[in-house]
């Protein structure tokens, strides 16, 4: 019996709506950590999206490295596998594996070629032993693939899908031999950091990850033989082909878009080659997301009421790290219905929540004449009017599309007033 656990897209070192999330990352982590020592598994894998940026603070580094030195002090006999997403500096990522190497934690961030323009599979191949000591896995630790990362494919419709497919393919092939060198039956365990097609993303926090929005996979680039996939890259988690492949989803939410996922670790139990267990461990949420209203938008004033009676329960799960700073409150976004302008907004909601253990991450503005799925408003001008027609026409008509009535006569006079500075600073020598 062989025990993994699969995790992805941590972001450590994410700033949310200008927030540091230090204290929500230190939670997971510790809680994580004592969840290896209780299940004691063979392995951890992470696939992708250690750091949130390339260029992670180094209180975020800090925690990245705290927390596998106590997993090796812990488990020194657990493999840890963590492969490099699209947020990672990859070379920067596995800059020090000689000395994780030698703490059995395993880091792959970069593809490798040859002089002769190969590349060197056996660098994604990771041996993992079980208990006894037998080898009765292979990891293949891909990591996020850039079109400069996958081999060329002559004729190939599709340069960059058709490459990744071959990677893919390749990488199974070198893994099946090399699995001769310890077992036949030893189980192959793939990873990646990608967007499989019919995947369910947040689009608020997931960057796109090839320019042109053709990097979604099929799931047959996972070869039949590949007994488990473990992807990242999509934060809700989600399952393929019978649940043999699977997103594990991010530990916590990395938007407001998020708040109502489950965010978890999966546990894999490979018993034989013809069943696999998970099962899904739920991660405690140390801060909650608020949305107020909880859906839609409301005007101003409804929303000012129902900031004044919103319950707030500050306690946090059992076992977790104590801070009794602000950083344990609650994060808040308040979604408005636009009215017309309102340069008082936000002060005044601010006002109503003075005192209150909440933090205003956002305030969304919502047009009552947008549709839901409209992201951006177009003003219905023909641009060809544009060499003629007078700004004042323009903000009229864009005013009037948003707003549904005229400007108010301040308004318009401010609006005036400032075509008024602009074209004495254009005069002016």
């Amino acid at each position: 019996m062989l025990t993994v656990f699969h995790t992805a897209d941590w972001h450590l070192g994410q700033s949310f709506c200008g927030f540091d999330r230090d204290y929500e990352h230190d939670c997971f982590l510790t809680w994580l950590l004592r969840t290896l020592e209780l299940h004691q598994p063979n392995a951890l894998i992470v696939s992708g999206d250690i750091f949130d940026t390339v260029n992670p603070s180094a209180l975020a580094q800090k925690r990245f490295y705290e927390f596998l030195s106590k997993v090796a002090k812990s488990m020194p006999k657990m493999l840890v596998v963590m492969t490099a997403g699209n947020h990672d500096a990859a070379a920067r990522l596995e800059a020090p594996a000689p000395l994780l190497n030698s703490m059995n934690i395993h880091v792959v961030g970069t593809v490798q070629w040859s002089d002769a323009h190969t590349i060197d599979y056996e660098k994604f191949l990771i041996p993992l032993t079980d208990a006894p000591s037998n080898t009765s896995a292979i990891v293949m630790a891909v990591p996020f693939l850039r079109p400069s990362d996958v081999p060329y494919v002559p004729e190939a419709s599709d340069a960059y899908l058709e490459g990744v497919r071959e990677l893919y393919r390749n990488v199974t092939e070198a893994a099946m031999k090399k699995s001769q060198e310890y077992t036949p039956d030893a189980y192959l365990i793939a990873m990646g950091h990608c967007h499989v097609s019919g995947g369910d993303e947040s689009k608020d926090s997931e960057r796109r990850l090839i320019i042109g929005g053709s990097e979604s996979i099929t799931l047959d680039t996972f070869d039949s033989a590949i007994a488990y996939v473990a992807l990242g890259h999509l934060h809700k988690a989600q399952q393929f082909d019978q649940g043999r492949i699977r997103y594990s989803g991010s530990p916590i939410p990395l938007s407001f878009a998020e708040s109502e996922y489950r965010h978890r670790i999966l546990k894999l139990t490979f018993h034989n080659q013809a069943q696999l267990l998970v099962e899904e461990l739920d991660i405690p949420r140390s801060v909650p997301l608020i949305r107020v209203p909880k859906k839609g938008a409301a005007t101003i004033d409804s929303v000012l009421k129902l900031l004044e009676v919103i319950e707030l329960d500050t306690n946090l799960p059992e076992n977790l790290p104590e801070n009794l700073t602000a950083d344990q409150h609650p994060f808040l976004e308040v979604r408005v219905l636009e009215e017309g302008p309102d340069p008082a907004r936000r002060k005044r909601i601010e006002q109503v929540l003075e005192g209150k253990p909440i933090r205003l991450a956002s305030i969304k503005i919502e047009s009552p004449n947008r549709d839901s799925d409209e992201d951006s408003l177009e003003p219905s001008i023909d641009s060809q009017l544009l060499d003629w027609i007078q700004p004042e026409e323009i903000f009229l008509a864009a005013y009037h599309q948003k707003y549904d009535k005229a400007p108010d006569p301040e308004v318009l006079n401010a609006f005036r007033e400032a075509m008024q500075r602009v074209a004495l600073e254009e005069a002016s020598p």
